[in-house]
């Protein structure tokens, strides 16, 4: 064995972990990650990029593989919106990632411990022409990725992967890197100054200050006022809702609406829970479950806040 391959194989397998970029501002993220009902960091990770870094996770319980989890989660995220999710997930023995964009079936390639490619060279292209990479340029170097190399492990072909993105505008906070324990992962997160913390209840926190809590902190989108591009400080309140009929004169009556996010996420998850539960798949069950359970919660609430007459 040479020596880089000793070097290499001497190496500590990391332990899972994962990170979940999504190609979109922070404040735009937010409503999307709380569907996860996890304790998550969210960071700045370039112009149009924003990070997730799992506190914990089902994989650190030995519930259930890391991608498989993070597999679900890039699901669900992107439901509903218009900006994809790529996930980096690694373990003892693989590493990989998960682009998910809308309803379209999601696309990933994965690396054993070593390095060794262990997908299909079409998912490479497929995940290039779905991020508008180049290409040529991207592409060759996208392809360099799934040939063997003795000194490249799979942390190193995932460190490959970010670094073609850096041209799409990607750009991690330093110490952000795939194959770091989560507890570097995390503190590398909490010194960005923008970083928040979204808690497994829906709340979220940033530079000491509670959001999301029902204390009107945020506006309807989920950004607070140091988010808005304005700088305005959005109502400390609840917006007032319209009276219903024999309200005052001055403010007009509307009929209750039926929220329809809530109806499309229900009828997007349940379908997707079924066909995880037939396929044996845990991250399609989760998706779909959490998809199902938020928009079931939504329609209770808007249910007990708006009776009918």
């Amino acid at each position: 064995m040479s020596t880089e391959q000793s070097q290499v194989a001497g190496r500590a397998r990391p332990v899972p972990g994962a990170l979940l970029l999504c190609r979109a501002e922070a404040g735009s993220v937010v409503p999307a990650a709380r569907l996860l009902h996890e304790r998550i960091l969210l960071s700045r990770a370039g112009d149009e990029w924003s990070v997730l870094v799992p506190e914990g996770g089902p994989w650190r319980s030995g519930t259930d593989p890391v991608d498989r989890v993070v597999h679900g989660w890039a699901i669900a995220l992107t439901v509903g919106v218009s900006w994809p999710v790529l996930a980096l997930w690694w373990d003892g023995e693989r590493a990989g990632f998960t682009l998910a964009a809308g309803f379209r079936s999601p696309v990933g390639y994965v690396w054993l411990a070593d390095g060794t490619p262990a997908g299909m060279e079409e998912a490479m292209r497929t995940f290039a022409g779905r991020l508008g990479l180049d290409p040529v340029l991207d592409m060759q170097a996208l392809d360099e990725l799934t040939k063997p190399d003795s000194a490249a492990d799979a942390a190193a072909r995932l460190s490959g992967v970010l670094a073609v993105l850096t041209r799409a505008g990607v750009s991690l906070p330093p110490g952000l890197v795939p194959g770091e324990n989560a507890d570097g992962l995390l503190e590398a997160a909490r010194l960005q100054p923008d970083t928040r913390r979204i808690e497994a209840d829906g709340s979220s926190e940033k530079d000491g200050n509670v959001e999301g809590d029902g204390s009107g902190e945020e506006d309807e989108s989920g950004m607070s006022a140091t988010d808005r591009p304005d700088g305005i400080s959005a109502p400390r309140h609840p917006a007032p809702r319209p009276s219903r009929a024999g309200g005052p004169p001055s403010v007009p009556a509307v009929p209750a609406v039926v929220p329809v996010p809530a109806l499309a996420q229900m009828a997007a998850g349940l379908p997707l829970a079924v066909w995880g539960l037939r396929h044996r798949s845990g991250g399609w069950i989760v998706a779909g479950a959490l998809l199902f359970a938020h928009g079931a919660v939504t329609l209770a609430d808007h249910t007990l806040t708006h009776p009918r007459d």
